[in-house]
């Protein structure tokens, strides 16, 4: 077995950073660079000599110049310049693709977002049926996946089970579901409340939409053991009940008897 060492670093490449400096002037203005920071050894008979960059805008960042030469060779060979980010340096952000950056309300009226066709929140409907045919047995359901590709019916594609968990975890997660503060507080669960619309398929099990005009979650995704005080079966107690107003007074005073006094 063998094992393949580094080579010492260049002694001469180490020293020259007077010979960097004047390669960097050629293309920068002196008064945009600053002290030498440091020589980093790059490989065999390849340094680094890294300058402080003054240029207005670039706190932290270092002038780059990577010299080398050749074997048996005194003349020092520049091979690039460039301005690269210290440790301290401001940079952009690591770039995100725009689909996931977008979040919902983003969307204006015009702007389409279209699906990648390898999206596994989504898959044929030929292959795994839809929601609203969950409930029937396999017979039925192979039966009219047949009929429908046949007649070119329902949906091309619907969600996967992938895309009906991620779903899930996302709302019961979010501001319908059981960790909400609303929901804390509440007298009682959306599942016993009147205004509770159920969903079909997988997702029925745990999630209804609220038809609630007054609630903060009408028309909106909750789970079964999320709550609001709109629940229809709520009730004030004696404490939270407005006080009755008193009894209408009957003044039997008249204007005769104020003027007798």
């Amino acid at each position: 077995m063998t094992t393949s060492t580094r080579p010492k670093p260049d002694t001469v490449l180490l020293g020259a950073d007077a010979e960097a400096r004047r390669a960097l002037e050629t293309e920068v203005a002196a008064a945009d660079i600053g002290a030498h920071l440091e020589a980093r050894d790059e490989g065999e008979r390849v340094v680094s000599h890294l300058f402080e960059c003054l240029r207005p805008g670039y706190a932290g960042w270092r002038w780059s110049v990577t010299i080398a030469r050749a074997s048996r060779q005194k003349d020092i060979t520049v091979d690039e310049m460039v301005l690269i980010p210290g440790p301290d340096a401001i940079t952009a952000p690591a770039w995100v693709p725009y689909k996931d950056r977008i979040k919902p309300g983003d969307l204006s009226p015009g702007d389409l977002l279209p699906v990648e066709e390898d999206d596994p929140r989504i898959a044929p409907t030929y292959l795994i049926g839809d929601d609203a045919i969950d409930p029937l047995g396999r017979q039925d359901i192979a039966q009219i996946r047949q009929v429908a590709d046949e007649l070119g019916l329902g949906r091309v594609r619907t969600l996967s089970r992938e895309g009906i968990d991620e779903a899930a975890e996302r709302w019961y997660a979010g501001d319908g579901g059981p960790a909400a503060p609303i929901a804390q507080s509440a007298p009682d669960h959306c599942y016993s409340c009147a205004f509770l619309v159920r969903l079909s398929g997988r997702l029925a099990h745990t999630f209804g939409v609220c038809a609630n005009g007054n609630a903060n979650d009408d028309g909106r995704v909750v789970t079964f053991n999320h709550g609001c005080g709109a629940h229809s079966e709520a009730q004030l107690s004696k404490k939270q009940k407005p006080l009755p107003l008193p009894d209408h007074v009957f003044d039997t005073v008249t204007t005769d008897d104020l003027e007798s006094f």
